[in-house]
């Protein structure tokens, strides 16, 4: 997988405890922005952060600055940012046109926190300092009476005041002296550069889609929507409930109608088993594997009388996901809404469904001794097995052809 990278830089409180982190541009492991596209570069900032490296992994707890141009203040899609998360913050050569006041206005209004950068006052600023919490001031841009001047003006409203580009310990007391709320600067903190791993698209779309197919309260129209968009979903999940393994009397032409006879349950360990086979350069059988321990964790559970059968499905078909998606476990599971008790069976093979997990692992493993499940002789569980690699063969067959076939 290829590297990715974001610079972040602290923020400190007046206890000069961390408040936030400025999320910046890094190409590279140098520490230096190397920006020639503005666009681009806040695009990629957001991609990094949000959806490859994790915005927590950057910044934990704290707030993450965002840099945005007028393009992006104007962009809808800026409100998929967790709102409780990020501060907004406007960079100074954005004109305060009525669009881009309209679209402030907005924001604020569905409780975003909006910051101006490198202020210099300005009358026509008004309308944006009138939605702004957070005020930067560049103390190397403006003379100290100019600073003063500033702070006394913007003091008497309700903004928190940020001294940024404080590089010495004299700006700082004179900052702190003065009354800035926030600091921001080589004397306190030289930006940092967070590395991580860039998945590749179509299996960041797979881990997803993954995620909403576990989110318990998805409904049966929102699993129609997903499969629909996708003409290969669609089709293999006709051709499957159209295969000799349900033998229904008539042909099935729709996914609703799909969806009705298959049930919740049934559609999700579908969709999902659907997910991984479109994961092009792995072998089948890694996949295979996955759907074996699926059937059987979900049989030998039966077996035993549990509840939750197909959660002892997805854990099965979970267990390889790390295999599949080139990425640690660890990782996989923070992108999933999983019940903890399934991210311990699928880390280390605990708990009640790591139990089960860890036998049938033993089991294909040839691992005699450590097939432990109590309630079940040997011969019923050689028979879920020989079951399960026969219900695999059927599955793999009915869903792994593609519509030109």
């Amino acid at each position: 997988m290829e590297d990715i990278f974001v610079g972040r830089q602290s923020i400190y409180n007046n206890k000069l405890e961390v408040y936030a982190y400025e999320l910046l541009y890094r190409a590279s492991e140098e520490n230096r922005a190397g920006v020639t596209d503005q666009d681009l570069a806040t695009s990629q900032t957001i991609i990094n952060a949000f959806l490859e490296i994790g915005i927590e992994k950057i910044t934990g707890p704290h707030f993450a600055f965002i840099n945005l141009n007028r393009e992006f203040l104007l962009n809808e899609n800026l409100r998929q940012l967790p709102k409780e998360k990020v501060v907004l913050e406007i960079l100074e050569h954005v004109p305060a046109t009525e669009d881009v006041i309209r679209s402030v206005k907005a924001l604020v209004q569905a409780g975003y926190t909006i910051a101006l950068d490198d202020f210099v006052y300005r009358g026509a600023l008004e309308p944006l300092i009138d939605q702004a919490s957070i005020i930067k001031i560049d103390i190397q841009a403006l003379s100290k009476d100019e600073i003063e001047t500033h702070f006394r003006q913007l003091k008497k409203r309700p903004l928190t005041l940020l001294a940024e580009k404080v590089e010495t310990p004299e700006e700082y007391e004179y900052c702190k002296a003065l009354g800035f709320d926030l600091y921001q600067g080589f004397f306190l903190s030289r930006p940092k550069v967070v590395k991580g791993k860039r998945i590749p698209a179509n299996r960041l779309v797979i881990l997803q889609l993954l995620a909403k197919l576990q989110n318990p309260d998805v409904e049966m129209r929102e699993l129609a929507q997903l499969i629909t968009q996708d003409v290969s979903f669609s089709y293999r999940v006709l051709r499957y409930i159209n295969s000799a393994y349900f033998s229904v009397s008539k042909k099935v032409e729709s996914i609703p109608h799909a969806l009705t006879l298959l049930g919740l349950k049934h559609i999700r360990q579908l969709v999902s088993l659907l997910a991984l086979t479109k994961i092009d350069d792995k072998p089948t059988d890694l996949l295979n594997t996955a759907i074996i321990r699926a059937k059987m964790s979900e049989q030998c559970a039966a077996a035993l009388a549990l509840p939750d059968t197909d959660t002892y499905f997805t854990a099965g078909l979970f267990s390889v996901l790390d295999a599949l998606l080139d990425m640690p476990m660890q990782e996989v599971i923070k992108g999933l809404p999983l019940a903890d008790e399934v991210c311990t069976a699928l880390l280390g093979q605990e708990g009640k469904y790591g139990t089960v997990l860890k036998a049938v692992i033993a089991y294909e493993q040839g691992d005699w001794d450590k097939v432990n499940l109590p309630g079940l002789e040997p011969g019923t569980i050689t028979d879920i097995y020989l079951k399960s690699l026969s219900w695999a063969d059927q599955v793999l067959h009915a869903v792994q052809a593609h519509p030109a076939d």
